[in-house]
């Protein structure tokens, strides 16, 4: 799985490469770049000098995104559970007790009601930091639970995806939420309710071929990864080189599978942008 930390030597996953929030007084981006926590929180956690999009998760993107950063939760206390007593390196069950000891999270995403731009609007945002954002069933529920809330209240929904994908330690009802997420996406599309999926670093496996690239816009930050497989994967699977950051999000919009890229700070603005114009409504400021 791409998410999985691979510890041999001179072996490195691609999505190490970005680094979530800094903890400390200051922050190096990968090129070099020094910069203040605090100036990093107040330019919504983009390096000024380089446009470094810093990793960050539902926590800072309901900041963004709702106004004065009231929200209500949906179901914010279904867990997972250890229905096939599964053990890797540890059991299953240890697992998901140390993720949500160390990120404070009940599983890898969280969903919300609230204003934005002072109308309602529904996310469903993911954490990478919760076993790299693995889609297991609560996620699959809860993105379920919130396109149902969206389509029970007329209120447009934002996905904002973060995922190495299915989490194989609940086997094929992992994959299963691929199909549930993609079924109450195309009875939200009925409903005409809009949806816009916001691509973030990275958005891989099986939310990239689900519920990530349903949109009826599909965005994207810049220089995220966007793939099903990992691009080691994908070299060794085709036997052939491949062009320098094809799965980056500039390289996917270039070849139409994106519809934009924005940078964090435009983010609000543009998809309250796209749900006006899809409603027929007014723009909003």
């Amino acid at each position: 799985m791409s998410w999985f930390k691979r510890k041999d030597k001179g072996i490195q996953t691609p999505t190490e490469e970005k680094k979530d929030i800094p903890k400390g007084l200051w922050y190096k981006t990968p090129s070099g770049k020094i910069i203040d926590s605090d100036d990093l929180k107040a330019n919504f956690w983009v390096c000024e000098e380089d446009g470094y999009h810093v990793r960050i998760g539902s926590k800072e993107y309901f900041q963004i995104f709702f106004d004065d950063n009231v929200f209500t939760e949906l179901d914010p206390n279904l867990t997972s559970k250890d229905s096939l007593k599964f053990v890797d390196t540890i059991k299953y069950s240890e697992r998901l007790k140390e993720a949500q000891a160390k990120t404070n999270l009940k599983d890898a995403v969280r969903t919300a009601v609230g204003k934005s731009l002072g109308k309602d609007l529904v996310i469903a945002a993911m954490d990478f930091s919760f076993i790299g954002g693995s889609m297991g069933g609560v996620v699959g529920e809860k993105i379920a639970r919130a396109i149902n809330y969206s389509i029970q209240n007329k209120i447009p929904f934002l996905m904002i995806s973060k995922s190495g994908g299915a989490r194989m330690m609940e086997s094929g009802s992992s994959l299963m939420q691929l199909v549930k997420t993609s079924a109450k996406l195309a009875q939200l599309d009925e409903a005409k309710i809009p949806y816009i999926s916001l691509c973030t670093d990275p958005t891989t496996g099986g939310a990239t071929a689900s519920f990530s690239m349903l949109g009826d816009i599909n965005i994207a930050e810049p220089d995220a990864l966007i793939a099903f497989a990992g691009p080691r994967v994908v070299k060794d699977t085709t036997g052939k080189e491949l062009p320098k950051g094809f799965q980056h999000s500039e390289f996917v919009l270039e070849h139409g599978f994106l519809d934009a890229i924005f940078e964090r700070k435009q983010l609000k603005k543009q998809v309250n942008l796209y749900i006006d114009l899809i409603q027929n409504l007014p723009i909003r400021s």
